[in-house]
């Protein structure tokens, strides 16, 4: 009988302690080590208690994204006076493949500008990288700059897990990689010199490369000027509260990765209950950080991502004391459909006077 109290006694304080160290309101975090390929695992995070959170914006400062030299995989039909490529470069080991392109004629002094290009949500197993997007490239590409645009791990051919945009830091990842491989490009018909100015790096994105956009440019200095369309530009207090739509996450996504609020949620509490952790991981609690001047195109019907989410930004950067402008396409689209042309030179019209 006193073995068997010992042993109930025994239980419940062991269950006491579980729930004591396991509160929602915790920064318990994942270790560094093998950080992204954690959270491709949601449901398996924990670790030790006050390790750095792989998706904080301090922590994904203190990180290094070396790239590698690009590699050309494939010679395209050339634009109007633009050659293309598939090229690719490395993230964390990965193999990332990319739609390149490079302006016709001698490079300027210093080298051409160039245009890191985030696309937005495609399913993963049905992008291809000379598909969707073709037209936005095409307008950067015949203006003079050197564009490249990522497929994203999981994404086509790139290596690794798809493990969505806002979850996990993976894509974000990629992207800075990107950057830096950019920096080291040769011009593939000469091998030559670097043809890049990399002083002059401008980033563009649409609805999910938005929120990329807008997280790189307060992590690295490198990225002199963005614009974004139709973009998840939001703090995770929004996305969590404000934004729930069926065709957040569609399939086919790990399930992790299609359950990041609610696993996010689980293991850290509500962004009233744990705004501390949850303003770590915003972008938005950083814009004074933000690396250079950014211009906001949003259709005023989208039913993809609220209008607000631009405004709110606008605002928040102005008061920040940052340069933003931000146009409202009254009754268009999440692809500014209605008023394409005119966005897009509105937006060559800000790369050039940024980064020319």
């Amino acid at each position: 009988m006193r073995i068997l109290i010992a042993i109930i006694i025994v239980t419940i304080i062991s269950f006491s302690l579980f729930f004591i160290f396991q509160k929602p309101g915790k920064l318990q975090e994942k270790s560094s080590t093998g950080a992204t390929d954690n959270l491709n695992n949601l449901e398996d995070m924990g670790g030790a208690p006050d390790s750095p959170y792989p998706l904080a914006v301090e922590y994904m400062r203190s990180q290094q994204y070396p790239g590698s030299d690009i590699a050309i995989e494939e010679t395209l039909r050339p634009g109007s006076n633009y050659r293309r490529y598939i090229a690719s470069y490395k993230s964390e080991g990965l193999k990332i493949y990319a739609l390149l392109t490079i302006p016709d004629g001698q490079s300027p002094e210093k080298g051409w500008p160039v245009i890191i290009f985030n696309h937005g949500y495609i399913a993963p197993s049905e992008y291809r990288t000379t598909e969707k997007y073709i037209a936005y490239a095409d307008a950067f590409s015949r203006n003079g700059y050197i564009v490249l645009k990522s497929d994203y791990r999981g994404h086509g051919s790139s290596e690794g897990e798809a493990s969505g945009g806002y979850g996990s830091p993976a894509y974000t990842i990629d992207i800075l990689n990107a950057v830096a491989s950019i920096k080291k490009l040769k011009d593939p018909m000469s091998d030559s010199a670097r043809i890049i100015n990399p002083d002059l790096i401008g980033m563009w994105g649409h609805s999910m490369g938005g929120f990329i956009t807008l997280r790189s440019m307060v992590i690295s200095k490198d990225i002199k000027a963005g614009v974004i369309w139709g973009g998840v530009v939001a703090s995770y207090s929004d996305l969590i509260y404000n934004w729930r739509r069926s065709t957040f996450t569609p399939a086919p996504l790990p399930s992790g990765a299609r359950r990041w609020r609610d696993l996010l949620v689980a293991q850290f509490g509500t962004p009233a209950e744990n705004p501390s952790f949850w303003n770590s991981i915003s972008a938005n609690a950083y814009l004074k950080d933000i690396s250079g001047p950014i211009q906001l195109h949003h259709g005023g019907a989208d039913i993809s991502v609220p209008v607000a989410f631009s405004e709110k930004l606008d605002k928040a950067l102005k008061t920040a004391g940052k340069e933003s402008e931000l146009f409202v396409y009254q009754g268009d689209d999440h692809n500014l459909a209605n008023n394409f042309n005119t966005a897009m030179q509105r937006s060559v019209d800000f790369f050039d006077k940024y980064l020319k």
